[in-house]
């Protein structure tokens, strides 16, 4: 189909005639004389030092060898070798019967004829090359050209519903641009189920939404819900809205199985959901907790201040969260502090009696100092003192 050019030159003549022959030695051209009368075979250029034709449209029947004489004496000749490329035909998909089930075998064959070499074929599915097919060569007729089949083989799956499956023909007559045949995939299945819940904790008096997914091809009919193998027993609080349940007020009586299951032409499939309904969970405030801390840092005495700050510090540093965490009072929090405030206050009773019984004493010794001398008991004491003094200014040191 394309057009081959012939030129024949010559450095040096001397009005010597040139000739082109074809490769069964027919005169094409002599000189500018057109010797065979065949259209697609044109003149170009001719002169004492070139002749150049061309040979449009040619076929596998052009090729072979071509000869350039120059009829001197000797007569001087040239040769060239004309190569004709089969340019390999549309390609075709067969073995395809739509739709095909899942798991069935698919053979897809393709083939292209008249490719001179033979052709190349490579497969693809959704541009994604396809590396493990068969190739098959054979020579036509002619015993020029040649017709190549490959073959793919694969079993059907689900993910290659709707893929695009290309034959692609690589020859060098095609100027890089492939010659490509394709085939959409179209895979029957079975319904693919799957249940999807609207809470992850479902606590008594809340709601629950449980929703269907199903993936078929035909499309799957609408579901069916079912609990513990039976039909739903609160068709009031359990509404069935297409692939939805949804259930409200939940208790304890809603704790079971629930079954989905979805149907096609092809098969039906079913998943399951296990409900299971928490008790609502109790949190305790920490408020009572700070007063007593608060009554408890009070104390006379320094080591007993220091000791109960260093409670109340550890106590206080706890954190809130875990106190409203907690379902019920922390009884050996209360009972410790309670000691501690006893504790505190017998402490306090003991110091006080102690101090007093010793200022009573002092009262007495006093009194009794200065009774020999005074008319009442204040006159007395003030007279012990009095004498208590000069006793101290009269204290003798020894050296």
């Amino acid at each position: 189909g394309g057009t081959a050019n012939l030129t024949c030159r010559v450095d040096q003549n001397d009005n010597t005639s040139l000739q082109w022959s074809n490769p069964a030695q027919q005169t094409l051209y002599f000189d500018d004389k057109k010797a065979l009368r065949d259209n697609r075979i044109e003149l170009v250029r001719a002169s004492w030092h070139e002749l150049s034709i061309s040979v449009s449209d040619v076929s596998l029947s052009d090729e072979g060898q071509y000869t350039c004489s120059l009829f001197t004496m000797p007569v001087k000749t040239s040769k060239a070798f004309l190569t004709v490329l089969g340019v390999p035909e549309k390609p075709q998909i067969t073995g395809f019967t739509s739709p095909v089930m899942e798991g069935e075998r698919m053979q897809l064959t393709c083939k292209t004829s008249g490719s001179k070499p033979a052709a190349d074929i490579r497969w693809f599915k959704n541009d994604k090359e396809v590396k493990d097919v068969k190739y098959l060569k054979e020579e036509d007729a002619n015993r020029k050209t040649f017709t190549v089949s490959s073959t793919l083989d694969f079993l059907a799956d689900r993910n290659d519903d709707g893929a695009v499956v290309s034959c692609r023909v690589d020859h060098e007559s095609l100027n890089s641009t492939p010659q490509i045949a394709m085939q959409v995939l179209e895979i029957h299945y079975t319904p693919l189920v799957k249940i999807i819940s609207s809470n992850s904790w479902p606590e008594e008096g809340q709601s629950i939404i449980l929703t269907c997914e199903s993936k078929g091809k035909p499309v799957p009919e609408p579901v069916l819900w079912t609990k513990d193998g039976g039909e739903l027993p609160d068709p009031e609080r359990m509404v069935v809205n297409g692939r939805v349940l949804s259930i409200s007020f939940l208790n304890k009586t809603d704790n079971g199985t629930y079954r989905c299951e979805a149907k096609n032409p092809i098969g039906r499939n079913s998943t399951e959901y296990v409900l299971i309904v928490h008790d609502v969970l109790n949190t305790l405030l920490p408020t009572t907790v700070i007063p007593s801390l608060t009554t408890a840092t009070v104390t006379t005495t320094v080591a007993l201040t220091t000791s109960t700050t260093t409670s109340a510090t550890a106590i206080s540093t706890r954190d809130p969260n875990a106190l409203a965490g907690q379902t019920g009072p922390d009884h050996a929090l209360i009972g410790g502090i309670v000691a501690v405030v006893v504790f505190v206050t017998l402490c306090s009773i003991i110091l006080l009696g102690r101090y007093l019984a010793r200022h009573k004493g002092t009262y007495l010794t006093n009194e009794a100092k200065g009774a020999e001398d005074a008319p009442d008991a204040d006159t007395a004491i003030i007279n012990a003192e009095g004498s208590q003094v000069n006793a101290e200014e009269k204290k003798e040191y020894f050296i």
